[in-house]
């Protein structure tokens, strides 16, 4: 069962270190509000007619809006909480499978590169790989994301 991880600075993360989530079961008021924030009112995504007559037989999740259930899976670990300064991108994302309402969607994070700032003291670079898999273990998200981490003693 995950554990609730207390917040790492920079300096104590480290290449290969791991976290496992909590999990989180994907509701349909959580797929509209994701439509009506991103504007993204596609019919695979909020029409049922339309959906089950279609290729994945329902209603699916919009492919950024697995980005941030894993996102906020990452969140939910707490090793970031009040540790990142700034999320700085991602080299890759694939989204192997559709997220359905009523999927429970859990994440691993690892540590894959971490780095020095030679333009700041009070920071660090941190990737941290991400892989999140449904109830049934298929993979929904697999994609890195690139962290501005505080090092110690440069609380705000």
């Amino acid at each position: 069962m995950p554990v609730s991880y207390e917040p790492h600075y920079f300096e104590e993360l480290s290449v290969g270190q791991t976290f496992e989530s909590a999990g989180r079961t994907v509701t349909d008021g959580a797929l509209e509000m994701y439509s009506a924030v991103s504007g993204d009112w596609e019919e695979i995504h909020t029409n049922d007619e339309y959906a089950e007559a279609g290729r994945y037989g329902a209603r699916i999740g919009h492919g950024p809006f697995t980005f941030v259930i894993t996102t906020g899976l990452v969140h939910r670990c707490g090793f970031v909480e009040r540790r990142v300064i700034a999320f700085l991108g991602m080299n890759y994302m694939d989204l192997k499978n559709p997220v359905y309402v009523g999927d429970t969607v859990t994440a691993e994070f690892e540590v894959t590169e971490k780095r020095e700032l030679e333009s700041r003291d009070d920071a660090g670079i941190v990737v941290i790989d991400a892989l999140a898999t449904n109830q049934d273990g298929d993979s929904v998200f697999e994609g890195d994301m690139k962290f501005m981490f505080k090092r110690e003693g440069y609380d705000d």
